[in-house]
């Protein structure tokens, strides 16, 4: 059974979660159409392959193709159309670079297969932890609620039904009484007082039925306002803050659907209610007496009712996907200027008679273009491309939604940007505002709602800079117009930073980081020990540099992460790599370890991201350390690190060279841990004929040497033991590596 299958089979609260791994980037129709073929190929390995991504990126497109013969067959056109838009928009975004798409589907595979462990243990326990059974019980007090306002405009519409019975009975009696009356052969007074009697009691029944109808239509105003009130300011403003989080890399936010369902309701219910104040209206006319509760209360009932729908409905208009560009999915509320960004809007209220109704405009910088005076030397921008759209219900699997996708800013150059600007480029925060006008009856229903704040910039080189302000900005306030938050940024607890952090690894590889490589970046920024309440500032975190380097935090952290996505994602997936540890905790480790254990770790004097390993020599009460000079980018693209740990050699004049590297600790053989990384088996390489023409060139190969003078040259028979100041000589000494080509003959 298909993992795509049994994702089908999970109860709703999962099957949100699934929702919200896919998007337009990579939607989830191309899922189900390749569900097999997906979960068939080796997207780990495709996500540090090139070679291996562009294939299977032209073999998605080439199933896509055979999907689409398959609806052309069958004349169904909607899905030709929608496979076909598919297709344009993966050759769009990842053509350049399949990588990311190797690494986006992995990612999504891998949270599957998560949500499949959750439902599995959510099976097996019944009681799960007090989190989920919080949120669940609460989702649960939240239909309930929404529920009852249901049954009481329901319980209402029969109520009005028989009071409509009751009067049409009255007036009925009441003038056949009045015919029978006028006739000349008449009732008998006897008759008439009985009759009247009886008519009278069909009265006071009709005047009570009325002010029983208009109480429970006051009651059920009630429970709608007192449940909308729940549904706008907690579980909107909770989605909000979730979606603040998921855009700087925590966990994905739950799907908008149950939020729809819930806001749709109230709303329909709100319909129903002022159907019927029209209908009471319409029994007025047929039969009003002095008396009579219904003029006397439906005017405030039609207000309360259409002030109540119109809180709903401007409420319910959202942003359910930040701006963002497709080149950079996971560096949302960052746009640079020329390139196209996408942008979701969504009704939570969805009725049918809304469809194509609402027409919506993007605005930029609307707040600040309102500020009189207006603020000086704050960049302004126009927007370009289509910059209205109407909402729709076909687009988005029934929601009534509306996205742009090809909008561009661009920078107004007419307006000069002067040395006044309060703050630099990438701590401007910008807004796109988006408009809209609902026509419901005699009344002008104004929406509008604003992204969450972005940043623009003009070169790439600013987008962790910018990240670094998207970060800052959602871990601290969830005011969405706050555009002038950096002109006095809050300070950060390091229990927050500490969880962003971490966020940042995990959103784009397999793994955050663990408690060990978070203590060491806290005490690197916080130059000691660290406490969670701990107190870092905007500067510190992003614009001073740190100790003796000539680089900020934030920078080092993009470095290595960027190292990590391009070169060493499936060495950090599998825990090979510890990362971020101090010299002190590395020399902790290895002490005590066989000769020739070593560990991997990240520089921490380059900016550009770099990694080491350093591996342990010497007796065990007194070892010795080495560390070869970190390695870059640019070794990184020539050679694989597992490679490099495979064929790493210490070299001295008249000594042999050798391997020192044995076992990754804490004492896994280093054939067994990188084995399945290396690019070809050691025993490949074949000889040439004897004449030189048989079977090709001598394999060649490139391996990193150092070179160390032969009296610091530690080898099992010959141990030096070092005092600290010798060591660094030592390691002044191994640090310089060379990429040499080798040729291996096979014996």
């Amino acid at each position: 059974m298909s993992q795509w299958y049994k994702l089908q089979q999970l109860d709703s609260k999962f099957l949100e979660q699934v929702h919200q791994l896919y998007d337009d980037s990579f939607p989830m129709e191309i899922r189900q159409y390749l569900a097999q073929w997906l979960e068939g190929q080796d997207w780990d390995h495709a996500s540090s392959d090139i070679s291996l991504a562009t294939l299977l990126f032209q073999n998605l497109l080439s199933q896509l193709d055979d999907q689409y013969s398959r609806f052309t067959q069958e004349n169904n056109f909607l899905l030709q159309h929608n496979i076909r838009k598919s297709k344009r928009n993966l050759q769009t975004t990842f053509e350049e670079d399949p990588m990311y798409m190797a690494l986006m589907i992995s990612k999504c595979l891998y949270e599957e297969r998560k949500i499949l462990q959750a439902a599995q243990s959510a099976e097996q326990v019944k009681v799960g932890n007090v989190q989920n059974t919080g949120t669940l019980c609460r989702v649960k007090e939240r239909d309930s609620k929404v529920k009852g306002v249901k049954d009481s405009v329901t319980e209402i519409e029969q109520l009005i039904k028989t009071l409509e019975d009751a009067q049409d009975e009255y007036d009925f009696k009441y003038k056949t009484l009045q015919v029978r009356e006028g006739e000349a052969n008449g009732m008998t007074q006897d008759d008439c007082k009985k009759e009247t009697l009886q008519l009278h009691t069909m009265y006071l029944q009709v005047h009570n039925m009325r002010q029983d109808v208009l109480r429970m239509i006051t009651a059920a105003l009630n429970l709608a306002e007192h449940t909308q009130n729940v549904l706008i300011q907690e579980e909107l403003v909770e989605w909000k803050s979730r979606q603040q989080i998921a855009c700087i890399g925590g966990p994905p936010n739950a799907c908008l659907d149950q939020l729809q369902n819930w806001f749709t309701t109230v709303a329909e219910s709100l319909q129903q209610i002022h159907q019927q104040l029209k209908k009471l209206e319409e029994l007025e006319q047929k039969f009003s007496y002095e008396t009579d509760p219904i003029p006397q209360q439906k005017q405030g009932l039609y207000d309360r009712t259409l002030s109540l729908f119109n809180q709903l409905i401007q409420s319910s208009f959202v942003v359910e996907r930040q701006p963002c560009m497709p080149t950079h999915p996971q560096r949302p509320l960052v746009l640079k200027t020329g390139v196209q960004f996408t942008v979701k809007l969504r009704l939570l209220v969805k009725l049918q008679e809304l469809n194509y109704k609402l027409k919506v405009q993007v605005v930029f910088d609307k707040d600040i273009g309102e500020k009189n005076p207006p603020v000086k030397g704050i960049r302004k921008f126009n927007i370009l491309g289509t910059n209205t759209k109407v909402m729709n219900m076909e687009e988005s699997n029934g929601s009534l939604s509306a996205e742009f996708r090809h909008l561009q800013l661009k920078e107004q150059k007419n307006v000069a940007r002067t040395n006044e600007g309060p703050l630099i480029v990438t701590e401007e925060l910008h807004s796109l505002s988006f408009e809209t006008t609902l026509e419901q009856g005699e009344t002008n229903i104004k929406l509008e709602t604003t992204s969450l704040p972005i940043v623009v910039i003009s070169n790439v080189s600013q987008l962790p800079s910018g990240w670094a302000s998207i970060l800052w900005y959602n871990m601290l306030t969830n005011e969405p117009k706050n555009v002038f938050f950096f002109l006095n940024p809050p300070c950060a607890r390091w229990s927050q930073l500490s969880d962003v952090l971490s966020w940042q690894f995990s959103s784009v590889t397999k793994r955050g980081l663990n408690v060990d490589q978070l203590n060491m970046l806290g005490e690197k920024l916080l130059g000691g020990g660290c406490n969670s309440d701990d107190l870092i500032s905007w500067a510190r975190f992003c614009k001073e540099n740190i100790n003796d380097k000539n680089f900020p935090f934030w920078l080092w952290v993009e470095g290595i992460l960027e190292l990590i996505k391009k070169h060493l994602l499936s060495l950090w997936n599998d825990g090979s790599i510890v990362g971020f540890i101090s010299k002190e905790r590395e020399r902790a480790l290895l002490k005590g370890k066989a000769n020739g254990t070593f560990l991997l770790r990240f520089s921490e004097s380059s900016r550009e991201g770099a990694i080491t390993f350093t591996w342990v020599e010497g007796p065990a009460h007194d070892p010795d350390f080495h560390s070869v000079e970190p390695y870059t980018r640019k070794e990184l693209t020539a050679v694989s690190l597992p490679d490099i740990i495979r064929n790493y050699k210490v070299m001295a004049a008249e000594n042999i060279p050798e391997n020192p590297l044995k076992f990754l600790y804490p004492e896994i053989p280093k054939d067994i841990a990188f084995g399945k990384y290396y690019s070809r088996p050691k025993d490949s390489a074949e000889p040439m004929d004897v004449d030189g023409g048989g079977k090709g060139y001598i394999k060649t190969e490139l391996i990193s040497v150092s070179e160390v003078h032969p009296s610091k040259l530690l080898t099992t028979e010959n141990l030096l033991p070092l005092s600290p100041e010798d060591f660094s000589e030592v390691a002044r000494e191994i640090s310089p590596t060379e990429l040499m080509i080798c040729s291996e003959y096979a014996t």
